[in-house]
């Protein structure tokens, strides 16, 4: 599909863009360490060249932290098209230290730490030295009181959560579902308790997942064990939820049917979570979709969906430059968030390939991951100490 894909696009030629996608490199040659795709399930940790400035709105940063997250598993199993080999990867974030700046930058300065969030056809976060387009839009001043483990999620994990809480509606005294409890899912339900929410209960099968949602003061529901959601939500909020939020995934059909909907590729999602919500939610709820769908599905409860009123609203994309100073300034340096729970493992960028693979199997409950260079510091106190990958097996 991604040769296809590739063909189709060189045939169809390129869109002119505002910026120039691919980067200049030093005219030393110099080289950096960076996460590479050479097709599905394969990702490896290359010598790339460190970028120069291209164009002059341009940031080079030297990365000090990165990460993976659930939607780079849709690029290293090849889900989404026109991915080329040899693409450096990293869709979410980075941070680090200004290394060099463009003509036209007045506001950042050599030494700042910043992060940046990127998708859409550049090499991404996952290397030692970062381009960044319009950096002084896409790059935000990091204070000397806030260390690089709480900063680092500023990026797609913390806006990508408060947006889908915010974007649905919650409101003071709301009983909230949530479906999926990954990153994204662990932060809608603490957001949603910040504001104001009277219930939130957590919806999923993972033991060390549903385990963490619980010692957050949340209400889980193991749907290994609990078959019919739905029939249970209403058991126990028998007028039915105020706002449901998926924060799952779109393939990872629970039943037979979309299973073999999927294997047959007759659909590229499935809607099993979304019908659950519907169906839990009372006349005229809200139910919002944050889990990263791309395509399209069978056997959508329409009908519900209409007689009951319910408001279901696509969350789309997080619009991070909304959010980033806000969560910064209003909930992280004055102590009402604090990510770290979320964090279970720091890694060094060499083990990037082997993180992908740990990360995809969930090995060592892995949920949020600090992935150093040479140029990080040290990890900061009650932040997880550096392992290697392969020893989460033992």
């Amino acid at each position: 599909m991604q040769t296809l894909a590739n063909i189709v696009q060189a045939r169809l030629g390129r869109i002119p863009t505002v910026v120039q996608e691919q980067y200049k490199p030093r005219e030393d040659g110099s080289t950096m360490k960076a996460l590479a795709w050479f097709g599905a399930d394969d990702v490896r940790v290359i010598d790339a060249p460190v970028p120069d400035i291209t164009e002059p709105d341009d940031v080079v940063v030297q990365v000090t932290g990165t990460t993976i997250c659930g939607s780079d598993l849709h690029l290293y199993h090849g889900e989404i098209l026109a991915l080329q080999k040899g693409d450096i990867l990293g869709h979410e974030v980075f941070m680090g230290k200004v290394d060099r700046v463009g003509p036209n930058v007045r506001n950042l300065k050599l030494g700042f730490f910043g992060y940046s969030h990127f998708t859409g056809g550049f090499p991404g976060g996952q290397a030692e030295y970062v381009r960044v387009p319009f950096g002084e839009v896409n790059l935000l001043p990091i204070p000397d009181d806030v260390p690089d483990e709480k900063a680092l999620y500023l990026s797609d994990v913390l806006p990508t959560s408060y947006h889908s809480v915010v974007d649905t509606g919650v409101e003071e005294g709301d009983t909230v579902g949530v479906w999926g409890l990954g990153p994204i899912g662990q932060c809608v339900a603490r957001w949603a308790k910040i504001k104001g929410a009277r219930r939130v209960i957590c919806i999923d099968k993972t033991p060390a997942r549903l385990a963490l949602a619980e010692s957050g003061g949340f209400e889980v529901l193991d749907f290994s064990k609990e078959k019919d959601i739905p029939k249970k939500i209403h058991e126990i909020v028998p007028e039915g939820l105020d706002v449901a939020i998926d924060c799952s995934t779109f393939h990872a059909p629970k039943t037979l049917l979309h299973k073999i909907l999927k294997m047959l590729m007759l659909e590229t999602d499935v809607p099993e979570v979304v019908n659950e919500m519907i169906v839990s939610s009372r006349k005229m709820g809200r139910c919002g979709l944050i889990a990263a769908y791309a395509g399209f599905t069978n056997y959508f409860n329409i009908g519900a969906l209409m007689e009951k009123g319910v408001r279901l609203i696509g969350n789309g994309q997080a619009p991070v430059h909304k959010y980033w100073e806000e969560i910064l300034n209003e909930y992280i340096r004055q102590g009402k968030f604090d990510p770290r729970f979320m964090i279970t493992h720091r890694v060094p960028l060499e083990d990037m390939a082997e993180l992908y693979v740990a990360f995809d199997k969930k090995v060592g409950d892995v949920m949020k991951v600090f992935v150093e260079t040479n140029f990080s510091s040290p990890p900061s106190e009650g932040f997880p100490k550096t392992t290697r990958v392969d020893d989460w097996r033992d």
